[in-house]
């Protein structure tokens, strides 16, 4: 399977993705916690299937000092006993807001009760932005068919 596009090479492309970048500066310097922000951008790309965004995420949180065994058990986070309450109430957003044709209800008042028990308002604002970013840097790379494997840590920096 072969990129279709490289979006970084037409004038409207790299324009947006710039503007793409820039605005995920805003999330990469709130209060919301790094690896709860790797975390969760893992967690929606794995559901999302962009393998791009997958390589990226767990390689930076690596990089970042995150252990392989939350890397290996974030699929099956509830399942397991490595997460703290408040990365678990972020990681039940990020599904619920990911999967929102699956559930009829989007993001349930019990998980949105559970983010706003964990994080303050500036989090919060960081934690939904971080969602609908990844999400649509998931179509993005699903779409344009980027592969996972040749990521470096910091390429991007």
């Amino acid at each position: 399977m072969e990129p279709r596009f490289n979006m970084v090479g037409n004038e409207i492309g790299a324009k947006f993705f710039k503007r793409f970048g820039n605005a995920s500066l805003v999330i990469v310097q709130s209060t919301l916690p790094r690896a709860t922000q790797e975390l969760v951008q893992l967690r929606v790309s794995q559901i999302n299937g962009c393998g791009f965004c997958v390589d990226v995420h767990s390689k930076d949180a690596a990089a970042a000092g995150e252990t392989a065994v939350r890397l290996h058990l974030v699929a099956a986070w509830r399942e397991s006993t490595v997460f703290t309450e408040a990365e678990r109430a972020a990681l039940a957003l990020a599904e619920e807001g990911t999967r929102i044709a699956d559930a009829h209800h989007g993001v349930s008042d019990e998980t949105w009760a559970q983010v706003r028990k964990h994080y303050d308002d500036d989090q919060v604002a960081a934690l939904v932005s971080l969602v609908a970013q990844i999400n649509a840097a998931n179509r993005l790379g699903v779409i344009l068919r980027n592969q996972g494997g040749s990521y470096q840590p910091g390429m991007f920096s």
